[in-house]
């Protein structure tokens, strides 16, 4: 993007972010306080402020080295949960509420480290083919989690309280907080009813906070005072040397604490480095759809690892690329990747300046904004899976992950969750069939032009020539049942071909698998043979490398072509020698052996023999381009000939391969128009040609030799057609 481009969108990118900080901050308020609330309520105002350190570093940061169009970046609630359910065992553990903190804090920065490491070795594109199912059930898992966890803040009920006895104790809860959260909560629903101009969130919050006062100045006025109140966040310090202390007495504690066992800090951390970067690219994936810009995955998660790092740090909460502060950015007129920057740069202003207004902020508030976050993060929709029979088992998965994530824990749910996709993919490819099309030698021909009589040989003794064109993954889930698909074949073939084109991977166990097929075909004296082997897969394997590591490489039994109609016409020819076809003439060629003038008598050949004009070309020469002038009739005397068209993409397509005996060029010989087709010589040829000019010499004289060649021109024409079609009508049933 250049810069006057970015000039040009600087307004609506200063007040894109400015409307995303509106978003972001109070959510991230909430988030940073849920994260360390487990560990008591004199924890919160530290929780607050991480949740704005890391709107700042997040935004400044992420945003700069992303470089994802519109993105805003911000603490997000699969962070809050993750974090916040690992402070919940934590504080089962009996552990002390400092190494709690210190335990967080490695996570944060071995998670962001992790991120980095994903963008590095560029495995981004990946995440983003976790399967929805998994996806879904882990985020209505962590949308329960973070539901539940709030309950009791929602209500105000005394540490320790889980969410059911909250719920069903009355007398423990406290109405200001409990009408606080409820006026929140509704604001946030219905707000946007009434107006789209401002944020669902900043409604909410706005509606909580009036309450507050409301309540303040009528009820009970204990809550005008800031001290030793437990229904606002409280005293924030948000001044250079509170942040210094804080990044100090994290890494003193490093020293004075013990070290925490590693899997509590990696497990966790992996956890949270691959939901934060699953939610980013989720982002991502919507930004451009709506957009229609391409993002770069493995940049962005880079930017992001970067952005979590300075967070952690500096004592910020992680985070992610969020989705409704981004879409508010991309409403609000942001542009660029600089909304990003400069909504960070607005949160980092209200840290300095309104810090003193965000104590006030009432944590009924923010416990019913996450609330209300949470529902919306469960996947109501997946509950139309079950009017399907083909779709149950998908939300079976949906349920289970979620039960998983709220009976266990969500580090087991997303250990579960990565346990299923490998599942529900071998399942695919297991249920699915590696035989796209299978055909024989009498159904299937090559590209090469056969006489009558070794077409009638080839339809009778190919029959035992079987075709297989292979599709999808040959892994060890599906090699028993192609085995099985191919058992009787193996049996029988006397040639057995395997086209490898839509082959997307191959493992050591189908490796083996095709030694198999080398050893049972080597035992009848029958032939194996592979075709277009791609030279990479989607994997980045080399399949050629990998076939001859495996001993199979043009063996005496295997044999590899690099394009099937070169493996068919190899498998016609194998066919024709072993039907022992006596070619009656082994010299070259002249007018009378050829089938296009079988019906003249001696003297009409030897008429035509006054006409004809001998041409020569070595292998590989060219006879004629496409587009040339040229109104020769071409029989090959000797030697072969392969016709074949450029695609658009400047591709070589091949057409035909013409051997001894048989004729080209007709096409321009009768309509008098340019060529339409490449010629080449792929061995050395000899032609005769009949030039038009030359044959129009004889209608004054020698018309019935003129219509008998015409007549057997149009009946090898329509011959031709006729195999064309057949074979276009084989294609389209495969």
């Amino acid at each position: 993007m250049t810069v006057s481009t970015l000039k040009h969108n600087m307004s609506g990118d200063i007040w894109g972010g400015f409307a995303a900080m509106l978003v972001a901050l109070p959510s991230a308020i909430a988030f940073g306080v849920t994260i360390f609330a487990p560990l008591g309520s004199e924890f919160g105002a530290k929780g607050a402020l991480a949740g704005m350190l890391g709107v700042t570093a997040l935004g400044l940061i992420a945003a700069i080295f992303g470089g994802t169009q519109r993105l805003i970046s911000a603490p997000c609630a699969p962070a809050a949960a993750v974090l916040s359910a690992i402070a919940i065992e934590y504080t089962r553990q009996n552990m002390t509420p400092e190494m709690i903190v210190l335990c967080l804090f490695l996570i944060a920065l071995s998670a962001s480290l992790g991120q980095i490491l994903f963008g590095v070795l560029k495995i981004g594109r990946l995440m983003r083919y976790m399967p929805y199912t998994v996806v879904s059930g882990y985020l209505s898992g962590v949308g329960i989690v973070v539901i539940l966890s709030q309950i009791p803040k929602w209500l105000a009920t005394p540490k320790g309280t889980n969410w059911w006895q909250s719920l069903i104790s009355p007398d423990l809860w406290q109405l200001p907080s409990l009408l606080i959260g409820l006026v929140t909560g509704l604001a946030m629903i219905y707000g946007p009813k009434l107006t789209h101009k401002v944020p669902a969130v900043i409604i909410g919050l706005a509606g909580g906070i009036i309450t507050y006062w409301l309540l303040a100045f009528n009820q009970w006025p204990i809550l005008l005072n800031i001290e030793n109140n437990p229904f606002v966040i409280g005293h924030l310090s948000a001044d250079f040397n509170g942040m210094v202390d804080n990044i100090q007495g994290l890494w003193q504690s490093l020293f004075v604490n013990a070290i925490p066992r590693w899997d509590q800090i990696l497990v966790p951390a992996i956890t949270l480095a691959v939901l934060l970067s699953i939610d980013t690219l989720k982002t991502c994936l919507v930004l451009d759809a709506l957009t229609g810009s391409r993002h770069n995955s493995n940049q962005e998660l880079i930017g992001q690892g970067l952005g979590n790092l300075t967070s952690t740090l500096l004592g910020g909460a992680p985070g992610a690329g969020t989705m409704g502060a981004t879409l508010v950015n991309k409403a609000s007129g942001g542009e660029t990747f600089l909304s990003g920057v400069f909504q960070g740069v607005w949160a980092l202003l209200a840290v300095i300046f309104l810090t003193p207004l965000i104590a006030w902020i009432p944590t009924a508030s923010l416990a019913a904004l996450l609330l209300v976050i949470g529902y919306r993060m469960i996947d109501v929709h997946s509950f139309k899976l079950l009017k399907s029979n083909d779709t149950w088992l998908d939300f079976g998965v949906i349920v289970l992950v979620i039960i998983v994530a709220n009976t266990v824990s969500l580090i087991a749910a997303s250990g579960l969750g990565v346990l299923l996709a490998i599942l529900l993919f071998i399942s695919e490819q297991v249920n699915s069939s590696n035989i796209k099309q299978k055909s024989f030698g009498d159904q299937r021909f090559s590209k090469r032009v056969r006489t009558r009589q070794e077409i009638e040989i080839l339809k009778k003794d190919s029959r035992t020539n079987v075709i297989i064109e292979l599709q999808g993954s040959l892994f060890f889930g599906t090699t028993d049942q192609l085995f099985v698909a191919l058992e009787e074949d193996l049996k029988t073939a006397k040639f057995l071909i395997l086209d490898f084109k839509r082959v997307q991977s191959l493992d050591f166990t189908a490796g083996h698998m095709l030694e198999r097929f080398e050893q049972t075909l080597r035992e009848r004296g029958a032939k194996l043979v592979l075709s277009r082997l791609p030279e990479k897969t989607i994997a980045g394997k080399n399949i050629k490398t990998y076939i001859n590591h495996v001993g199979l490489q043009n063996s005496e039994v295997t044999h590899l072509f690099d394009d099937l109609l070169d493996a068919l016409e190899w498998v016609e020819n194998e066919t024709l020698n072993n039907s022992h076809l006596k070619m009656e003439y082994t010299d070259d060629l002249s007018l009378n052996h050829f089938e296009l003038f079988k019906n003249l008598e001696s003297n009409e050949i030897q008429i035509l023999e006054t006409i004809i004009q001998h041409q020569y070309f070595k292998k590989g020469e060219v006879i004629f381009k496409v587009g040339k002038s040229g109104q020769q009739l071409m029989m090959i005397s000797n030697g072969l000939v392969r016709i074949s068209i450029q695609t658009p993409e400047n591709h070589t397509s091949h057409l035909t391969t013409l051997g001894k005996g048989q004729y080209f060029g007709e096409i321009s010989f009768v309509d008098l128009e340019n060529r339409s087709a490449d010629a080449i010589a792929i061995e050395d040829t000899h032609l005769i040609c009949i030039y038009r000019s030359e044959f129009d010499s004889l209608l004054k004289y020698q018309m019935p030799i003129i219509q008998k060649v015409f007549a057997n021109i149009s009946l090898s024409l329509a011959h031709r057609l006729r195999n064309t079609t057949d074979e276009m009508r084989h294609l389209m049933d495969g």
